[in-house]
């Protein structure tokens, strides 16, 4: 016969592996939910808590992606409603001939339905980057397009750049990394107000390198994340805007796998100016 003291020791040790089996499950799901992150930021945009990025910031992760818990509820949208006007179709089968001037300053401006952004582009450390930007820019090609992604947990980046609004546009050609040594980038950290460019390495195969197209991410917060992604600006302006799309949180898109932001971030129109 089971004794009073054997059957209370044999509940706590039940007790005891009932804990054990819900912390570990609870260590899986986080694990799942960083590798998640990694693989959002896109990036889209585009990189995880504690594991790196490995299929990149530009429309993968997808299954992933939707795994993610849904925001308990929406907030008001802070937004306002886009301009008139239909995001680009245009393609292109190479990248543009260089034409910025590496020694002068490029600003550029995302007019949005939820504020304007400035951003600083640095043509000196990224010349093919911010010469493809300010080519696409003149294109209109960024302009009436959707920012689809919002990565808000661990990452925390919006990203923008596909008129498609999926995570899989491509302006039809694709670019060098450049500047992924820059000191800025400290202990795997992309500092808030970092401006990058997202791209489709895996982590893994040098064949995946050089995949940057037409997506961007903008960083609201110190995000931690590997040096792959090339960083070519600043954002100088509209941090608060930033923030505030970012307060309205994110609902997994069941047709895209992005976690798209709640606020509707539209990019009216999108402008390069040197001087």
């Amino acid at each position: 016969m089971v004794s009073r003291d054997q059957r209370r020791r044999q509940l706590a040790r039940e007790k005891y592996e009932r804990q054990q089996q819900r912390r570990s499950a609870a260590e899986r799901k986080t694990r799942r939910r960083n590798v998640v992150i990694a693989s959002a930021v896109a990036v889209a945009l585009a990189a995880g808590v504690t594991a790196y990025a490995t299929t990149g910031l530009a429309g993968a992760g997808q299954d992933a992606d939707r795994a993610a818990p849904p925001s308990p509820s929406k907030a008001p949208d802070p937004c306002g409603k886009p301009a008139k006007g239909t995001p680009s179709t245009k393609t292109w089968k190479k990248e543009p001939a260089m034409s910025v001037d590496t020694s002068a300053s490029y600003s550029a401006k995302l007019a949005t339905t939820c504020g304007t952004i400035e951003l600083k582009l640095d043509a000196g450390k990224a010349p093919h980057t911010v010469n493809s930007f300010a080519f696409l820019a003149g294109q209109g090609y960024f302009d009436h397009s959707k920012c689809h992604r919002l990565v808000d947990q661990g990452l925390y980046v919006l990203q923008c750049g596909d008129p498609k609004g999926t995570g899989q546009g491509t302006p039809g050609y694709t670019i060098p990394d450049e500047n992924l040594k820059d000191p800025r980038l400290k202990g795997g950290v992309y500092p808030a107000g970092t401006v990058a460019m997202a791209n489709r390495y895996d982590g893994q195969s040098d064949k995946t390198r050089d995949s940057g197209g037409s997506q961007f991410f903008l960083v609201y917060q110190d995000s931690k994340l590997p040096p792959n992604y090339t960083p070519f600006g600043t954002v100088t302006g509209g941090m608060d805007v930033l923030r505030k799309i970012a307060k309205a949180g994110s609902t997994p898109d069941p047709q895209t796998g992005n976690t798209a932001p709640n606020a509707t971030v539209v990019i009216d129109r999108a402008t390069v100016r040197k001087s």
